[in-house]
């Protein structure tokens, strides 16, 4: 059994191995739990997914006034959608959530972590195209 995060409510589900992630849903709030959007944290959520999730959880620590966070952004949902639901995408404003970013060490955005079984596995920081992500992570996790 696999257990995935609600991307709504955060209730956390049971998927059992031979049903399809793609079309579960959540059994609290009945929406979809991936829809290859990247996820948006907050601080209340953020240890959540990073620990009840049993899939790589990838988050981009980003901010509304930075630049190259808002190129990346489309390139990061692109990478999503790519590899849903094998990884959970996330991001984080680090101006809404600076605890959490000064307690991951964060200096400079955009930063891409990569969480498995709640503990950081790998990082990349700056702006990458989807490409880059997706190759990235399939390094990562061995895919």
């Amino acid at each position: 059994m696999s257990e995935i995060v609600c991307p709504s409510c955060a209730a956390v589900n049971r998927i059992p191995p031979d049903r399809l992630a793609t079309e579960a849903k959540c059994g609290k709030c009945h929406k979809p739990l991936f829809d290859g959007h990247p996820l948006a944290l907050t601080g209340e959520t953020f240890g959540r997914h990073l620990t009840r999730n049993s899939i790589p959880v990838v988050v981009d620590f980003w901010a509304e006034w930075c630049g190259p966070c808002k190129q990346m952004a489309p390139e990061f949902e692109k990478a999503a959608r790519a590899l849903e639901p094998h990884v959970r995408f996330a991001k984080l404003d680090t101006e809404a959530a600076p605890n959490e970013a000064a307690a991951h060490g964060i200096r400079s955005i955009p930063t891409m972590i990569l969480f498995q079984n709640g503990r950081e596995a790998a990082r990349q920081s700056g702006a990458m195209p989807a490409g880059h992500i997706i190759q990235w992570v399939r390094e990562q996790i061995g895919a």
